[in-house]
Formats: structure tokens, C-alpha cells, sequence
């Protein structure tokens, strides 16, 4: 089963329904589909054959849509770039991934001109205005729907994701469309229940693995995906009652910039009946007024990566388990380990690992792109090791407790930057706050903490610590304040973390 061929029954069993909403434009599934295969013709011209890379760098629009599933309906395999990715970061993803074809929107050329010189034959095509060398991408959709190649079973992958990259170059996961499928039409319809009468809108960006989940969700399940172009609050909402959108997909900082104005009209969201959420922890506080505001709905919140879907918490668990990142989805085994691969007792924390079948084929990826050894580090005995520090309770709900990499060692305790940041963001003055080790003449390391205050708030260092100081063993407690305006973030929105070991250095030396 593919994602093209998802999109293909669809258009056979109901052509008129709307498929992608788009500014002024609206497709059918007829009309989305039959631009689709012609852009997929077009690009075969150009030689793209099963197996090829095609790097996608083009905004959220219809161009991406149907370039994307025009890649899948070649056997070939997309690589969806963010357009707000620098060069640099851009350079690096033409170099591994080593595309036949770049598709990107002329205002991208500057930012693709060096990715380029990697892949000199890499065919170029544009979306509006073309130079010499590159292919009008509306020259595509002019062409004639032929029978397409029959696309071979197998490898079924289907994209070439990048990882955040918070520490070093990014990798590249190989996606499925098995991968997909499973995740984005099975278990999410199944655990939502969500599926072809509802209105989906994707807030971010399509090449971003939540942009992604929307995308798929709606034209897999044959319902109407609504798209924003870049997301505005206002307008956010202004989409949600026009179109009656009803599944949405947020993050914690996006909802508190929708709140000023659900505030002030909460009528224009009456149609939501499902927000996902996912990326962020969820504050139990910004959870109750949500629900105040839009008792209609229902929050859940998904728990994973780019490697492997993992839980869910389901709108009963929101505030009987608000720690908790919910249970594994069906299908979806764990085991939480100590540093020699044996399972520590129930309760105690260990590494999280995810198995769900055969690597590739159901919630976790096939490997990384020409990357065997960080494939065969990350994925073990068909175990995804994932990173995260965790703890299981007797009822399977898992507690993300830290990212193995963040844990900060002081005196020979392990301390979980997450529970820090999390006693941090219970203080009234704090808007937001990310936790590191720095080192310490003494200790090894000690606990250094940047702090958001809330407007118009006076909270001094020593206020910060004595806080903490009432909810956390002493040692947990920062040793050091700073309080910042904002905190540096990766595309995905993670907070950076070696930037701010990074900052805190300078200050630290200061």
C-alpha cells in the first residue's frame, strides 16, 4: 500500500469531494490526482526513475502537494526541506542526499545556489519565474497524463526526513510509506477517531514531520486538508470558521498566541472537536483554560520522533495523568533499559527503546541515509534507541524524564534537566525557562538555568533558586540564573541546547 495509490481510490470513490483548500484554490480529489500523475509524468521525463531522491524546497501550497505525491507515484523518494533553513544548513542536505531533481520557488534560488554545486546534475525545477537551465514547474502540469511506470513493491520508502540536528549535522531518517500509513491513517484514525468527514488544517510546515501527520492524515483518509501558507494567529482562526476546520494539529507556544483571540470570540472555533498535540510538554494550567474555552473539543497528545511514533494521552488521561506522555499506541512495544541493555525494574528510570515490528514497516524508520553505522547505533535487534531518559508506572504510562544527553551530572547525582524546567515553570513570574550543566570546579557540573519572565514581572536570581530550592532536592537547585528575552530554537522549535551551553559560557567567563 502506498500514499499515491491512498490518493488514487480516493479520487475513484469520490472525485467531487474537496481535497486540499489553499488561499483562493480548491481542489477536488479528481482535480488533485490528475495533477498529480501529470506532474509525476513530467518529472519522469526529466529521467526520475524509482529509487531517485527529489528535493522538495518550496513553501506550504499546492505546488507541494502535488510535487510530493507526484515523487510517490514514481517509486522515488522525497526530501522535504524547510524553506527556513539557511544555506548552510540547505548545502548539507543536497550533499547527502544527492538528488536527481531539486523542485523550489524561484524567491528559494539563492538559498539552494550552493546545495547545488554539490549535485551538478541535478535537474532544476521552478515555481514562477525560470533562468537558464531550470524547468517551468507549470510546464509539468501542461504536459499530457500517460500511464505512469508500474512502481516496484518494494523498498517502499517514500522520504528522506532530517532530523532536527541540536548537536551536529542533521541525519537523514529514512521514512516508508508503510511508515506512514500505519501511523497517519491506522493508528491515528483509530485512536482519534478521526477519518474522511472531517477538516484538517495544517498550521506547519508540510516538510516538517507535524505538517506531515496533517497532510497524510487528511488525504489518506480522504477528508479536506486546509493549508496555511505561514501561520498567523488571527488568520489561524479566521481559517478555522470558514472552512469549519475540526482536526488541528498545535503546540503549546502556538496556542498561546491563538488564546488572546479564542479569548475574545470563542464562537470562531466552535467547529474543533480534535486539537493534537505534540513537540512540547503541555502545562496543566494552559490545558484547563483551553478546555474552558472549547469544551467542545478533545486534546491529544502524541509522543514521538522523526524515528518512531511512541504514545498517546488520550482527552480522559489529560488530568488524570498530565505528567505522563500516555501509553504506547497499539502495536508500538518499549522497553526502558540501563547503560548495559538490561531492563531496570518498574518505576526506575533507564533509556527508552521502541520496537514495532520490523524496522521500516509499521511506527519506527528503516535507518538513516547512507549512514550504516548511526543506523546500526540507533536501531538495535530492531529496537529504536531513542535518547529519551524515562520511567514506566504500573498502568503503562510512560514519563519522559530527560534526554539522555541533557542530563547534567553534579557530585555523582544524575540530574534530569526536564524536572528542573519543570519546577521553573510552576513559578507564576516564569514564562519559560530551559535548564543545562555548566562545568564546576567543585562538582563537575552544576545546574545553569535561563529564565523567561512573564511581562511586567520583578523576579530576582536569588527568588528563582529559592524556589526550587521548595519543590527539588538541593542539588537539583540552579546554581545560576540567567534571565533572557528568548530562548534559541531549531526550525522544529527545540530549544538549542548547546547554544545556550554556549551563552552560558560567555556569561560564565564575564
Amino acid at each position: 500500500m502506498r500514499l499515491d495509490t491512498l490518493l488514487a481510490g480516493h479520487a475513484m470513490r469520490r472525485p467531487d469531494h474537496t481535497a486540499l483548500v489553499f488561499g483562493a484554490t480548491r481542489l477536488s480529489y479528481a482535480q488533485l490526482n490528475d495533477g498529480v500523475r501529470r506532474v509525476a509524468a513530467g518529472l519522469h521525463r526529466l529521467g526520475v526513475r524509482a529509487g531517485d531522491r527529489v528535493l522538495l524546497f518550496l513553501p506550504n501550497g499546492v505546488e507541494f502537494v502535488q510535487a510530493e505525491y507526484a515523487v510517490f507515484a514514481l517509486g522515488a523518494i522525497a526530501v522535504p526541506v524547510n524553506v527556513r533553513l539557511t544555506s548552510g544548513e540547505v548545502e548539507h542536505m543536497f550533499s547527502d542526499s544527492q538528488p536527481c531533481v531539486a523542485i523550489y520557488h524561484a524567491g528559494g534560488r539563492a538559498a539552494v545556489a550552493a546545495g547545488l554545486a554539490h549535485v551538478p546534475q541535478c535537474r532544476r525545477v521552478v515555481v514562477g519565474p525560470v533562468f537558464e537551465g531550470e524547468t517551468d514547474y507549470s510546464g509539468l502540469l501542461d504536459g499530457p497524463d500517460v500511464v505512469l511506470p508500474e512502481v516496484p513493491p518494494e523498498p517502499d520508502d517514500c522520504m528522506i526526513m532530517y532530523t532536527s540536528g541540536t548537536t551536529g549535522k542533521p541525519k537523514g531518517a529514512i521514512i516508508t510509506h508503510a511508515n506512514m500509513i500505519v501511523q497517519n491513517v491506522f493508528m491515528h484514525s483509530l485512536e482519534w477517531d478521526i477519518g474522511a468527514d472531517d477538516r484538517y488544517l495544517a498550521i506547519n510546515p508540510l516538510a516538517h514531520r507535524a505538517g506531515c501527520a496533517r497532510l497524510f492524515n487528511a488525504l489518506g483518509l480522504g477528508g479536506t486538508l486546509v493549508v496555511m501558507e505561514r501561520f498567523d494567529a488571527e488568520k489561524a482562526l479566521e481559517l478555522i470558521q470558514r472552512e469549519r476546520i475540526t482536526v488541528t494539529g498545535l503546540v503549546p507556544t502556538v496556542i498561546r498566541m491563538l488564546l488572546p483571540f479564542v479569548r475574545k470570540d470563542t464562537s470562531r472555533c466552535v467547529s474543533l472537536r480534535k486539537i493534537i498535540v505534540s513537540t512540547e510538554a503541555f502545562p496543566v494550567e494552559l490545558k484547563r483554560e483551553v478546555l474552558e474555552l472549547l469544551p467542545q473539543a478533545e486534546i491529544h497528545s502524541l509522543f514521538g520522533s522523526t524515528e518512531a511514533l511512541v504514545t498517546n494521552l488520550g482527552h480522559a488521561e489529560q488530568f488524570s495523568h498530565p505528567a505522563s506522555v500516555g501509553r504506547p499506541l497499539p502495536g508500538v512495544e518499549v522497553r526502558i533499559v540501563d547503560d548495559a541493555g538490561d531492563d531496570v525494574p518498574l518505576g526506575e528510570v533507564g533509556e527508552l527503546l521502541v520496537r514495532s515490528g520490523t524496522p521500516g514497516r509499521w511506527a519506527t524508520i528503516r535507518g538513516y541515509y547512507r549512514r550504516p553505522e548511526a543506523t546500526a547505533e540507533a536501531i538495535r535487534n530492531g529496537w529504536v534507541h531513542t535518547g529519551d531518559m524515562a520511567r514506566m508506572d504500573a498502568d503503562a504510562y510512560l514519563y519522559i524524564v530527560d534526554r539522555k544527553k541533557d542530563m547534567v551530572l553534579s557530585g555523582g547525582y544524575n540530574i534530569y534537566s526536564k524536572e528542573v524546567e519543570q519546577a521553573l515553570g510552576a513559578h507564576p513570574d516564569i514564562s519559560e525557562a530551559a535548564v543545562i550543566g555548566v562545568p564546576d570546579p567543585v562538582y563537575g557540573e552544576s545546574v545553569a538555568a535561563f529564565v523567561i519572565l512573564r511581562e511586567g514581572a520583578v523576579v530576582d536570581a536569588e527568588q528563582v533558586i529559592e524556589h526550587c530550592r521548595e519543590r527539588l532536592a538541593g542539588y537539583k537547585k540552579p546554581k545560576h540564573v540567567f534571565f533572557v528575552e528568548s530562548l534559541p530554537r531549531n526550525t522544529l522549535g527545540k530549544v538549542l541546547k548547546n547554544d545556550l551551553r554556549a551563552m552560558a559560557g560567555k556569561k560564565l567567563d564575564a
